[in-house]
């Protein structure tokens, strides 16, 4: 690993620019930037799920990835840089089939809730999505690793079914849309 910080400020972007790992700098609205920080928002937010009282298979798979977004984020500060494969993407759609093999197949739309570490969940998902989508984006003007569109496409659904498997180890229900429900009746 290159230097570490031992002082935390350093002044250079004062003026709106901040630098990328290969010592280049660039305005701190670059789209490379914004999905830094999309990729750091979605870490964060799977944090906050670890925070919660969960199994210990989960929480490993939760830590696990949050080493591989730190992966993503330094493909994406290091312009070229490649560092996940399609291992990345095998481990979660393995992780997927196995928290989803004892759910109740899906013949409605839930909506985001349930307990609130499953609500969590689908908090990280959304965060997930912008994240993925702004890649999408990033990729349209630059080179961009396909396999990390493709590991936030999978992680994006592995959230979800996490949020299900969550809610199911609780023994609390999905809620389910009910198109047009109003709740002043």
């Amino acid at each position: 690993m290159g230097n570490r910080l031992t002082k935390i400020y350093t002044r250079t972007g004062d003026k709106g620019e901040t630098g990328l790992g290969d010592g280049s700098r660039v305005p701190k609205t670059n789209l490379r930037i914004k999905c830094l920080g999309l990729i750091d928002e979605l870490n964060a937010s799977i944090g906050i799920i670890l925070s919660q009282k969960l199994n210990n298979e989960l929480t490993l798979t939760l830590t696990h990835i949050q080493h591989t977004l730190f992966d993503v984020g330094g493909e994406i500060c290091i312009p070229g840089r490649v560092v996940i494969d399609n291992t990345y993407v095998e481990v979660l759609e393995c992780t997927l089939d196995k928290y989803n093999q004892d759910l109740l197949p899906l013949k409605e739309f839930i909506l985001p809730g349930g307990c609130q570490s499953a609500a969590f969940c689908h908090q990280a998902r959304t965060v997930c999505r912008r994240a993925e989508s702004e890649l999408i984006g990033l990729a349209e003007i630059t080179e961009v690793n396909p396999i990390s569109l493709s590991y936030l496409n999978r992680l994006s659904d592995l959230l979800f079914v996490a949020a299900r498997y969550i809610n199911h180890l609780e023994n609390h229900p999905d809620v389910l849309w009910q198109p047009g429900y109003n709740s002043i009746d």
